[in-house]
């Protein structure tokens, strides 16, 4: 029986919003679903996240903003990501967002939108999918 394997993803936590329960209630999720997670603390700076991100060979990307300062930080880490020649990595984001801003942050760049409700099983079944389509990008 061969071993599956681990998707390798980053949480974030852009900006200066100091509440990370939900990043880290997300992280530990991903890890008891088998994803292999690095969490890079609260308040870093958009080109942080990104240059973890590159560093750490991610096949996707989490962002948690609850401070209302998503519209800017979100796609100012899909931007840094694209700098760093690394614009293929799917950025998902979650938070306290509002339905009015899902579709402005998905034209930016953001893959999905996550809101408080969502069930937990379909955040990991998208992270899954997001891993498994940039993993078989990078092994064409």
């Amino acid at each position: 029986m061969s071993e599956q394997k681990k998707h390798r993803v980053l949480i974030g936590k852009p900006g200066l919003d100091g509440h990370d329960r939900g990043a880290k209630f997300i992280a530990r999720a991903l890890r008891d679903a088998g994803f292999e997670v690095i969490y890079t603390g609260i308040r870093r700076t958009p080109e942080e996240i990104a240059a973890a991100a590159v560093q750490e060979d991610v096949s996707a990307v989490g962002l948690s903003s609850l401070s209302g300062a998503h519209m800017s930080l979100f796609p100012a880490v899909v931007q840094a990501l694209n700098e760093k020649g690394a614009g293929d990595i799917p950025v998902l984001g979650g938070g306290i967002i509002p339905d009015e801003d899902k579709g402005p942050l998905k034209e930016a760049g953001i893959n999905e939108v996550f809101t408080p409700g969502t069930p937990v099983e379909k955040i990991i079944d998208y992270f899954r999918t997001a891993c498994e389509t940039q993993e078989g990008r990078r092994n064409l």
